[in-house]
């Protein structure tokens, strides 16, 4: 019988939060895809039936400035933290739990968000799998503290 050996993980990507059980290593220094697999849409904190088009058009331009970026560069880079206001999230510090989606503890290493811009719009949350992050929630109103 051969012996089964634990694939090594890389370091920076460990503490990056990107799923080290997801995806092989070279989606970390991937660009960053987009998914909207596990969008919430129905979460009563999380509504988006009011927003207006332009919400949704801010929103699409934040997508296409974050996907010519690396996970790594996102991830690591502080300046690019700052400016799209990308940081994870602490859910002992907040006011939900978890996501609520299905075997979250097998597929969300760490949970995510970014402002969609600068004091408007709210922000995005979700998680990454290899370097596609994949958004759960919207917050128009940042509802989640």
């Amino acid at each position: 019988m051969a012996k089964k050996f634990k694939k090594p993980v890389h370091e920076d990507r460990k503490a990056s939060g990107v799923g080290s059980n997801k995806e092989d290593i070279q989606s970390y220094d991937s660009l960053v895809k987009f998914s909207f697999k596990y969008l919430d849409v129905n979460h009563e904190k999380f509504q988006i039936s009011d927003r207006q088009v332009t919400y949704f058009l801010k929103f699409i331009e934040r997508m296409k400035g974050i996907s010519s970026h690396t996970v790594q560069r996102l991830c690591s880079s502080y300046d690019k933290r700052d400016t799209l206001r990308f940081h994870d999230i602490d859910w002992d510090r907040s006011t939900e739990k978890s996501f609520g989606i299905p075997k979250e503890d097998e597929i969300v290493d760490k949970p995510w968000q970014f402002a969609i811009s600068v004091n408007e719009h709210g922000r995005i949350h979700g998680f990454f799998i290899g370097n596609v992050f994949n958004v759960v929630w919207f917050d128009p109103n940042h509802q989640l503290c």
